[in-house]
């Protein structure tokens, strides 16, 4: 099992901070922090609940205890679903993206396929076309990608994908945050 330390300095790191952007933001030393971290000291309950609320945590989360994160996702965990009157059918493939920060499908669009429109929202996406021809419609633009090549735009406009061409058109589209 983890140190508390050892747990906090991961913490800090995954946020991009300095000991010394996290003492201030706990208004503690620089010396402490780094104390708590190589476990030459321990924190009081009251002082380890501000470092962790400065880190986006709480105590009930902190020794919850992490479970394993599932890093292989298998064919039996896919979810798959078909809109035959849109040609499309859409591969979620990791479970509960949702909650994660990205999320990755796999699209298959038939001849005259599409996706839904999707109205503008925050964060980015990126599609890499595996097979076929595929238009992106991004606002009143439209751009043609096809088998090998990739497109990434900020969705800050109503956009959508349509099979391009006479055979089925496959990507691997991917959002962040979660849309689909």
């Amino acid at each position: 099992m983890e140190n508390i330390g050892e747990k906090i300095k991961r913490m800090r790191v995954q946020k991009n901070l300095t000991q010394e952007e996290l003492a201030d933001r706990c208004e503690l030393s620089k010396g402490f922090i780094s104390q708590v971290e190589r476990e030459l000291t321990s924190p009081s309950i009251a002082t380890l609940v501000d470092i962790l609320e400065c880190l986006g945590s709480n105590l009930r989360d902190f020794f919850a205890g992490r479970q394993d994160e599932k890093v292989i996702f298998k064919v039996a965990d896919v979810f798959e679903k078909e809109n035959g009157e849109l040609g499309q059918k859409i591969k979620w493939l990791i479970p509960n993206a949702q909650k994660n920060a990205m999320e990755p499908i796999h699209l298959t669009l038939l001849a005259g396929g599409r996706t839904d429109c999707e109205p503008p929202h925050e964060g980015e996406e990126f599609g890499y076309v595996l097979s076929g021809t595929i238009l992106l419609h991004l606002g009143h633009d439209q751009y043609k990608a096809q088998k090998g090549e990739s497109f990434y735009f900020t969705p800050a406009t109503e956009h959508f994908i349509e099979n391009a061409g006479k055979n089925t058109a496959v990507v691997l589209w991917i959002a962040t945050p979660p849309t689909f």
